[in-house]
């Protein structure tokens, strides 16, 4: 059975290069909208999320820079990746798209092949990522896993709920305990209050995220049920002793 065409917004002013993407990606099983400039991208991806998105850095209007740095206040957007393609070798510039959270750089001139590798190697990533946690989040995801069916409750609880707070009453009333005795029970068997450990199972879910290849932490943040990204770093240097971009760059060694 052949695979659903791959959504690809495509950001290029320049008329020849955008038309032979186009029929490439088209030709390789991609749904492609191409858009002249980062207005017209800004206003598209509000109302349409595609599953990766391709922008030229230098355009008239609004750059691929500032593109990005707009989709990234979109939460809808968090887990796209985004390639930026540029002629500028220049490491400043790059380095600044990277530390923005940039997905990846191909630079002009451009093999047709490395292209369409990138896209598949992405999209790829992304949905491994998908797949390992949706169906299944409570099988291999935390480091502190107590063998007692108390513990593994929880666990199941929490994981359920990971993208959102979760409310230690509410998690009291679906054990059939009392708040004191869920708390009790927890620094039992984990050495820690209830709170702690509910919020380092979320942190070792992003961690195991981040070892299989993702790199946006607002998405980390998001997935993972944080109000914000300062307190998901915040709380992962706490409890790992190392900031996120920190254990990236030393997991990428």
């Amino acid at each position: 059975m052949k695979n659903p065409p791959i959504e690809a917004v495509l950001i290029e002013d320049d008329l020849a290069l955008g038309e032979a993407m186009n029929e490439l990606l088209t030709l390789n099983n991609f749904n492609v909208k191409w858009l002249k400039n980062g207005v017209e991208a800004l206003h598209y991806l509000k109302s349409n999320v595609p599953d990766i998105i391709i922008s030229d850095l230098m355009m008239p209007l609004m750059d691929g820079e500032q593109l990005f740095l707009n989709l990234k206040k979109l939460k809808t957007l968090n887990a796209v990746p985004f390639i930026i393609i540029t002629a500028n070798l220049d490491d400043t510039i790059q380095l600044r798209q990277l530390e923005h959270g940039v997905t990846d750089f191909i630079r002009k001139p451009f093999k047709t092949v490395e292209l369409l590798l990138k896209i598949q190697n992405l999209i790829a990533l992304k949905q491994n990522i998908i797949n390992k946690y949706k169906p299944d989040p409570f099988s291999k995801i935390t480091i502190k896993l107590s063998e007692k069916d108390f513990m593994s409750s929880v666990n199941e609880i929490v994981l359920k709920n990971i993208k959102s707070k979760v409310d230690v009453n509410e998690l009291a009333s679906q054990l059939f305990i009392s708040k004191s005795t869920l708390d009790k029970k927890t620094r039992k068997y984990a050495n820690c209050n209830i709170s702690q450990y509910i919020r380092e199972l979320k942190l070792d879910f992003a961690v195991k995220m981040m070892d299989l290849g993702e790199r946006n932490f607002q998405f980390l943040a998001d997935e993972t049920g944080f109000k914000s990204l300062s307190y998901f770093s915040t709380s992962f240097k706490q409890y790992k002793g190392i900031t996120p971009r920190d254990y990236v760059k030393n997991i990428s060694k």
